[in-house]
C-alpha cells in the first residue's frame, strides 16, 4: 500500500469509526435512574487529610467531604495558586498530611506548601540529568509521592527512589532501583506503601527493557524483594528474585524465539495497589517490547505477564494469581491504568472486586480474592475485539485485529483510557472514567531492526503521512474525542456521558457532596453533578489539566486542589489541531468556598516564524521523513504542536542554520532534555529538518482564523 493510499484509507476508516463512536455513545446504554446523592452538607470534621495519591489504599479517588456541593458550589473560588519552576507536564495528585500539601512536579522535583495559604515550605530537586528526557516516552512527568513514617518518598526519572524528611525536605536515604543501568529504564510513576515497604516499578518498554517491580524497606531503603514480570534470557539462569518459580513453571512456556533480546517489555509504570483487607498487592503490567507480537515472540504464545493484573504477597513478592486482559498483546494495550478496590453488590452478594478500565477499551470487574473475571464490557467502541468470552476470559478478536494488512483501529495505542485516574463513588455506585477515542493506523514494520534506547514498536509509525492542509487538520480534529463517562460497574452500562472539546483530559475526583471534578486539555477545571453529569461550575485554568484533583479539610473548610500543566506522551506526540496556547508555568491551584483570588492574565501564543531561506522540494521531503522518525515523538506529528515543549514553527532558532545546528547537532540544550543527534543525523539531514519545519510554519501561517485550526491567535 502506498503512503498516500494508506492515508486516504485511514481518513475513510477514521470517519467510519467516528460515526460508530457517535452512534455508540449517543444511542446505546440508555441512562438509568440514579438516586439523588447531593444532600445538604453535614457537619464537617475540622481536619481531613488526603494521605495517598488515590485518597487511601483503595485508590477510589473519592473524598467523603460534602461542604462543597451542588447547592454551595456557586460560591467556590480560587483560594491560592503556587507557580512552579517548570513549563512541562504536571501529572501528580498531591497528598496532604498535618496541614501540609506535598506534590511532585516535572523533572521529579518535590515541593511542600502550607495547605491553607499555598506558601512554599521547602523544595527538593534531585538533579535529573537533562539527557534522561530522551528516554522518557511520556514527557519528564511524575505522578506523585507516597508518605510513611514521617517520610515523603518519590521516584526520579533516572531511576532513583528517594525518601525525604517531611518536615525539612532533606534526604533520608536514596537508592538506585535500576536492575541494569545500561538499559533505557525511566520512572514516572508514584511509589505505593504496603505495610513497612515502599513499592516502585518503572517504564521503558517502548525502548526495549524487561519489566520488574521492587520493594524497599521504608526505614532504610534496603531492597526487600524484586518481581520480574516477563522471563529473561534462559542462558543467564534464575534472577534470584521472587518471580523465579512462576516464570520458570508458567510464564516461560508462553514465549517463543529470542524475545529477551528486545527486553520483552511488561513494565509496571503506574498501577500498583495494596489491598489492606486481603493483604495482597496488585500490579497492572504494561505492553510488549516490541508491540508487534509477530516480531517479539514469532507470533507464538500469550506472553505472560504482559497486559495482566498480577497479585503478589506483599511481604515476599511471591505470586498469588493473575488475569491477562490482552493475551499476546500487540497494540500497546497496557494494563497499567489505575486499579480501584471496592465491595460491590452483585446478584444479591457482596463481592470484593478490583476494577480497571485499561487501554483496550473494556471495563473489567475482577474478584480480587481469586482473580476470577466477573464481568467485562466495552465502555467505548472497540473495533479490534467484539467482546470478552466469559468462558475463557479472552477477547474475541476481529478478523484483522493483528494488522496482517494495514488497519485503522479503535482504540489505538493511546488507549480508550490512559494513566489519568478514574474515580469511584460509593454513594452513587458509579465509576467516572476519563475516556477518549483516538483512531490508530497499524502497519507492520517490514524493515524492523531492534535498537535499544530508541522506539521499537515493530509498527511503522510513519506509514500515514501527517496532516498537511487545513482540511487534513480538521479531519484529525474531528476524529479525536474525549469524554467523561459515568459507568455502572454492577450492570456494566453507561449512566451518562459528557463530551469534551479534546481528548487527553484530566483525572477524576468524586466527592461526598455529590460532585465530580475534572480538568480538561482545553484548560478548564469543571465540576459536574455526580448523578446526572450536569455541569455546575467552571474555572479558566489557562493551561491544560491532565492530573487528577483531590480534596482535604483544614479548620472546618473544604479545599479542592489540582495540578495544572499540559503534557505527557499524547500531548507531545499527537497533532494538536486547536488554537495554540502560550507556554504557562505549571501551577498548583486550591479552591474553597468564599475565595476570590485570580490568576495573572494569560499570555498570547507566539507567532509563526518564517525564515527567508529557500529550499528545494526534495530537501523538504527528506526533512519530512526524518522529522517523523526522530522528532515527532516530542515535537508532534506534522509539527502540529501543543507547545508543551517549544513549538518549532514558532521558535526563533528556525531563522538561523548555525543556531539550529548548535541545538540539534551540538546539543547546547541537553540540560533541558534536547539531546544531541550528532551520532544519528548528518549536518545536511539536520538542515533538511529545518527546511521542513520552516515549510510547515509557512503553510500554517496561511491558514486563517476562520479555518478554526492552529491559527495561533
Amino acid at each position: 500500500m502506498s503512503a498516500v493510499g494508506g492515508a486516504e484509507r485511514m481518513r475513510k476508516l477514521g470517519i467510519t469509526l467516528l460515526l460508530s463512536t457517535a452512534i455508540y455513545l449517543g444511542a446505546c446504554n440508555e441512562p438509568s435512574p440514579t438516586q439523588d446523592v447531593a444532600p445538604a452538607a453535614t457537619e464537617m470534621p475540622s481536619d481531613v487529610t488526603w494521605p495517598a495519591i488515590g485518597g487511601d489504599a483503595s485508590e477510589q479517588h473519592f473524598s467523603p467531604l460534602d461542604q462543597i456541593n451542588p447547592q454551595s458550589i456557586a460560591d467556590l473560588g480560587l483560594a491560592w495558586s503556587l507557580d512552579l519552576d517548570t513549563y512541562r507536564g504536571q501529572e501528580a495528585t498531591p497528598i496532604v498530611i498535618d496541614g501540609v500539601i506535598y506534590t511532585t512536579t516535572a523533572w521529579s522535583k518535590v515541593i511542600a506548601a502550607d495547605a491553607v495559604t499555598g506558601k512554599q515550605i521547602w523544595s527538593f530537586d534531585p538533579q535529573v540529568p537533562g539527557e534522561t528526557a530522551y528516554l522518557a516516552c511520556c514527557d519528564v512527568v511524575n505522578r506523585g509521592a507516597a508518605y510513611a513514617d514521617g517520610k515523603v518518598i518519590s521516584a526520579t526519572l533516572d531511576g532513583r527512589l528517594i525518601a525525604l524528611d517531611a518536615e525539612s525536605g532533606n534526604p533520608v536515604w536514596s537508592v538506585n532501583t535500576l536492575d541494569a543501568e545500561d538499559w533505557p529504564y525511566t520512572i514516572t510513576g508514584a511509589p505505593r506503601i504496603a505495610k513497612d515497604l515502599v513499592i516502585i516499578g518503572n517504564g521503558g518498554a517502548d525502548y526495549g527493557v524487561r519489566g520488574y517491580v521492587s520493594a524497599y524497606k521504608i526505614e532504610t531503603g534496603e531492597l526487600a524483594w524484586r518481581f520480574f514480570t516477563v522471563p529473561g534470557n534462559p542462558a543467564n539462569g534464575p534472577d534470584n528474585a521472587a518471580s523465579d518459580d512462576i516464570l520458570a513453571s508458567v510464564a516461560e512456556q508462553t514465549w517463543a524465539g529470542e524475545f529477551w533480546q528486545y527486553g520483552g517489555g511488561g513494565t509496571v509504570w503506574d498501577a500498583i495497589v495494596y489491598d489492606e483487607e486481603l493483604d495482597q498487592l496488585y500490579l497492572g503490567v504494561g505492553n510488549g517490547s516490541p508491540w508487534n507480537h509477530r516480531i517479539r515472540s514469532q507470533g507464538v504464545g500469550d506472553n505472560l505477564f504482559l497486559s495482566s493484573i498480577v497479585a503478589l504477597d506483599p511481604d515476599t513478592g511471591g505470586y498469588l494469581w493473575h488475569y491477562q486482559e490482552t493475551p499476546a498483546e500487540s497494540w500497546d494495550f497496557t494494563a497499567t491504568q489505575p486499579i480501584i478496590l471496592a465491595d460491590l453488590s452483585l446478584d444479591g452478594e457482596t463481592r470484593k472486586v478490583l476494577m480497571q478500565a485499561p487501554k483496550n477499551g473494556f471495563f473489567y470487574v475482577i474478584d480480587r480474592v481469586t482473580g476470577d473475571l466477573i464481568s467485562a464490557e466495552n465502555f467505548v467502541p472497540t473495533s479490534w475485539a467484539t467482546g470478552i468470552d466469559m468462558d475463557t476470559g479472552r477477547p474475541i478478536e476481529t478478523e484483522n485485529a493483528r494488522y496482517l494488512t494495514p488497519e485503522v483501529m479503535l482504540p489505538g495505542g493511546p488507549g480508550a483510557h490512559n494513566w489519568q485516574p478514574m474515580a469511584y463513588s460509593p454513594d452513587t455506585g458509579l465509576v467516572y472514567i476519563p475516556a477518549q477515542s483516538i483512531p490508530f493506523f497499524y502497519v507492520e514494520d517490514g524493515t524492523f531492526r531492534y535498537q535499544r534506547g530508541k522506539w521499537n514498536p515493530g509498527v511503522d509509525l510513519t506509514a500515514a503521512p501527517p496532516p498537511s492542509t487545513a482540511e487534513d487538520v480538521a479531519v484529525v480534529r474531528d476524529s479525536l474525542m474525549g469524554s467523561l463517562i459515568a459507568w455502572d460497574p454492577a450492570t456494566q452500562t453507561m449512566r451518562w456521558k459528557v463530551d469534551h472539546e479534546r481528548p487527553v483530559n484530566g483525572g477524576i475526583l468524586a466527592t461526598g457532596g455529590g460532585l465530580v471534578f475534572q480538568g480538561s486539555a482545553s484548560g478548564t477545571f469543571k465540576a459536574f453533578d455526580a448523578s446526572t453529569g450536569e455541569e455546575v461550575w467552571s474555572f479558566d485554568a489557562q493551561d491544560g489539566i491532565v492530573a487528577a484533583p483531590m480534596s482535604y479539610a483544614i479548620d472546618g473548610e473544604q479545599y479542592v486542589a489540582v495540578m495544572v500543566g499540559y503534557g505527557g506522551a499524547m500531548a507531545l506526540a499527537l497533532p494538536d489541531p486547536y488554537q495554540t496556547r502560550a507556554r504557562e508555568p505549571g501551577r498548583l491551584l486550591a479552591f474553597k468556598l468564599g475565595a476570590s483570588e485570580a490568576l495573572p492574565p494569560a499570555m498570547p501564543a507566539p507567532d509563526f516564524v518564517i525564515p527567508d531561506d529557500i529550499w528545494s522540494d526534495e530537501l523538504i521531503a527528506q526533512g519530512s521523513h526524518l522529522f517523523a522518525v526522530h522528532c515527532s515523538g516530542c515535537h508532534s506529528v506534522g509539527t502540529i504542536s501543543a507547545n508543551v515543549v517549544p513549538d518549532l514553527r514558532r521558535s526563533n532558532i528556525l531563522t538561523s542554520s548555525e543556531t539550529w545546528q548548535a541545538v540539534v547537532t551540538d546539543g547546547i540544550l541537553s540540560d533541558r532534555g534536547m539531546v544531541s543527534f550528532a551520532d544519528t543525523l548528518t549536518p545536511d539531514e539536520v538542515e533538511s529538518i529545518r527546511a521542513y519545519v520552516a515549510d510547515r510554519a509557512r503553510v500554517a501561517s496561511e491558514w486563517t482564523a476562520s479555518d478554526g485550526v492552529d491559527d495561533g491567535e
